[in-house]
Order: structure tokens, then C-alpha cells, then sequence
């Protein structure tokens, strides 16, 4: 029974790294552009990271239940531990690097590595595609995360390309009336302007980043505690440690319990609170020169498409949709104003995610059977 509580200290550390190595997907843009000071946009990346995580838990049932077939592989405490792990030294790695990558995807990897290793090699120890009323509500790896994986940061740069395309359009528009509306037009006030609605739209894509990743643990810890209590590993528990009990629903599956959210939701903050500033010099200042302007449109492209995401229990990466709606942004801008030696690196960061992160987990799992064998 100590390891379900190992596991649970790993992933509440791998959400604090999380916080603070994706802290910079949802204050970058607002700290480049100058709208709030470094110290002022993380207060608010962690409350809001808070409150979105809180909200809801349809990406921690898919991560807890739509990804491994327990009905192959156990998932015990020894494979939840060497997959937190491996997702952990990638993102270490990465964060130090200042490379942008996903959470998400390293933690996804890394549990397909690990259950594969745990079943003997048997690939159908995931669930690649599991039909459901529509392709969303399908479980599976397929349309919950290969699927997600290319459109979502497809959509993020089309969104965030089309909304600055139209944004410039309605300023050279006002900027050509004449009287009071030619105002619009100059540089001080739209920078006024988009300056005060860029604390909403950062505040939008910290609520996302805390409604899809911090569920992520969420969906680890509870998935352990679910193992632990099917075990019997809870049986003898005094009566005021019932809490850590998970039991099935009616419908095979089973409901986070608040403690859990709670828990998670703080140490994300926290993590959040501990900054990211390698990365938010990547994305902020050395991808592509941010106006206020841009990143309200930037911010709001990426939020729209986490958040809807998030309703639909699919776990988009918060780091690749806010990257790809910064592209956008600044191709709609001019296609040169993108660096794209930057964004090169960014790209086979994101490529070597899922690889590394599953054969990182695969090793991991090996080394630690030797030893409990």
C-alpha cells in the first residue's frame, strides 16, 4: 500500500512541474507585451490554473480510463511510478532546454510505454480505438490523442490567423473614418485597448491550461487509488482514512473524488507560482515581436480550442495550441515575422514527445522488474 501513496507524491510533483513548466503557455504573450509584470501575470496564471482545474474531470476519466486496457495489464503502482517518472526527466529536460514541449503528450507516452512493458510487449494493452455516438466520446489513444495531436494546433493557428487578420481589417477600417473614430486607428490607444482585454484572454488561457492539465494527475491519482481499493489494499483502513476509497460506478467507471481535485489544483498553483522564464523567453520574445494586440488574439485562439477540448474530455497539449495560435498570429502579421529556426526546435520537441517518453517509461519498467522479480 506505500506505493499507491508513492504514486500519489510523484504525480502531485509531476503537476508541480507542470505548473511551473507550462506556466509560460498562459503568461508569455502578457509578459512580452508588457500588459502585467512577470510577478503580476504568474499570481494570476495560478489562480486561474486553480480555478480551472476544479472544473470538471472529463479529461481525468479519459487519462484514468480511456487509454489502458486494465483488463490486460495491471495497472499497479509500479507501472504509474516508472511512467510519472519518465514524463517527469522529459520535461526536466526539455524545461531546461527552454523548448516549449507537451505535458500531456510525455505523460501519455509515457503510460503507453510503461503498460506495453508491464503486458510483456502485447501492443492491445492500449486502447488505440474504442467506438462511441459520436468520434469524440470514442475511448482510445487514437481519436482522444493522435486525432487531437495534429488538429488542435491546426485549429489554434487557423483561429488565431483568421481573428488577427480580422482584427487588422477593423482597425484599418476605423482608422480610415474620419472625426473622433480615427483615434481608433493610432498605435497608443489600440495598444491601451488590447492591453486591458489581454488580461481577460490570458486569464482564459489559464483557466484552460487548469481545466486540461491539472486533471491529467488528477486522473493518475485517482486511477491508483481505484487499483488500490479493487486490491483490497483499503480493506483494513481506519474509518477516517475511507476517503482514499475509490469504488466503481455503475457504469464501470468511476467519479474523482473533490479532496483529490482540491489537492491537485493547489500544487499545480503552486507549481505555476514557481515561473517558467526559460520557455516564456522562447514563446514570448524569440518566436515572434508580440503587440498587445497579437496576444489577445493569440491567447483567445489557443483558449477556445483548450477549453472546448477540455468539455470534451480530450487532453489537447496547452503547449502546442498556444504555440501554433502564436504562429498564426504573427503569420497574419507578416510570414517572415516568424522565426522559424525557433520554431524548428519546437517542432522536433514536440515529434520526439511521445517516442522518448514511451521508451524512457518501457526502460524504466524493465530496470524495475529486474529488481521486484
Amino acid at each position: 500500500m506505500s506505493l499507491v501513496f508513492v504514486v500519489v507524491l510523484i504525480a502531485l510533483a509531476f503537476t508541480y512541474i507542470n505548473g511551473f513548466h507550462d506556466t509560460a503557455n498562459s503568461i508569455a504573450t502578457v509578459v512580452a507585451t508588457k500588459v502585467l509584470t512577470p510577478g503580476q501575470a504568474v499570481l494570476m496564471a495560478a489562480i486561474t490554473n486553480m480555478i480551472g482545474a476544479l472544473w470538471g474531470t472529463a479529461v481525468a476519466v479519459t487519462i484514468a480510463s480511456g487509454l489502458i486496457d486494465t483488463g490486460i495489464v495491471d495497472v499497479g503502482p509500479h507501472l504509474l511510478i516508472c511512467a510519472l517518472l519518465a514524463a517527469t526527466i522529459w520535461n526536466l529536460i526539455t524545461w531546461w532546454w527552454g523548448l516549449p514541449s507537451s505535458s500531456s503528450h510525455a505523460l501519455i507516452g509515457a503510460l503507453a510505454g510503461a503498460a506495453i512493458a508491464a503486458s510483456a510487449n502485447n501492443f492491445q494493452a492500449i486502447i488505440w480505438f474504442q467506438d462511441g455516438t459520436h468520434w469524440w466520446s470514442g475511448k482510445g489513444v487514437v481519436p482522444k490523442v493522435i486525432v487531437p495531436m495534429v488538429i488542435s494546433p491546426l485549429l489554434g493557428f487557423v483561429i488565431g490567423f483568421v481573428l488577427m487578420g480580422s482584427l487588422y481589417a477593423v482597425l484599418a477600417w476605423f482608422a480610415n473614418r474620419r472625426g473622433f473614430l480615427r483615434r481608433f486607428g493610432r498605435t497608443p490607444f489600440v495598444n491601451s485597448l488590447f492591453g486591458k482585454a489581454q488580461i481577460f484572454s490570458a486569464s482564459a488561457m489559464g483557466l484552460a491550461h487548469g481545466m486540461n492539465d491539472a486533471q491529467k494527475s488528477m486522473g493518475i491519482i485517482a486511477l491508483a487509488l481505484a487499483g488500490a481499493t479493487a486490491a483490497g489494499q483499503f480493506d483494513h483502513l481506519p474509518v477516517w482514512l475511507h476517503f482514499l476509497r475509490i469504488d466503481g460506478d455503475a457504469h464501470g467507471g468511476f467519479v474523482v473524488p473533490v479532496w483529490v481535485k482540491i489537492v491537485c489544483a493547489l500544487t499545480m498553483a503552486a507549481g505555476t507560482a514557481g515561473g517558467g522564464w526559460r520557455i516564456i523567453k522562447t514563446l514570448g520574445h524569440k518566436m515572434v515581436k508580440l503587440h498587445p494586440i497579437n496576444g489577445f488574439a493569440a491567447e483567445g485562439s489557443s483558449a477556445a480550442v483548450i477549453l472546448t477540448a477540455s468539455v470534451l474530455g480530450i487532453p489537447v497539449s496547452t503547449t502546442h495550441n498556444v504555440s501554433a495560435s502564436i504562429m498564426g498570429v504573427g503569420a497574419a502579421k507578416r510570414w517572415n515575422a516568424i522565426r522559424w529556426s525557433v520554431v524548428e526546435r519546437m517542432v522536433w520537441a514536440w515529434i520526439l514527445t511521445l517516442p522518448v517518453t514511451a521508451l524512457l517509461a518501457y526502460g524504466l519498467v524493465r530496470v524495475a522488474g529486474t529488481f521486484v522479480h
